[in-house]
């Protein structure tokens, strides 16, 4: 099949193909990764404003009663 390190890293000269289509997967995967948690903190800030708000809505109801 392969008689050293350097043939399986030509990839029987298709390793730019190859190589190339890991490498952007990676790229893809660590994106996603990283989108996914900027947008979990955009939520939970969002929700945090919205919780604290409500609250502060809340205890302005009960003061004016």
């Amino acid at each position: 099949m392969w008689s050293g390190v350097g043939d399986f890293l030509a990839m029987g000269g298709y390793a730019p193909w190859v190589w190339g289509s890991y490498g952007v997967f990676a790229v893809l995967l660590i994106l996603e990764a990283v989108l996914l948690a900027r947008r979990r903190r955009q939520v939970r800030d969002r929700l945090t404003r919205r919780l604290r708000r409500e609250r502060a809505d809340q205890v302005r109801e009960v003061r004016e009663a």
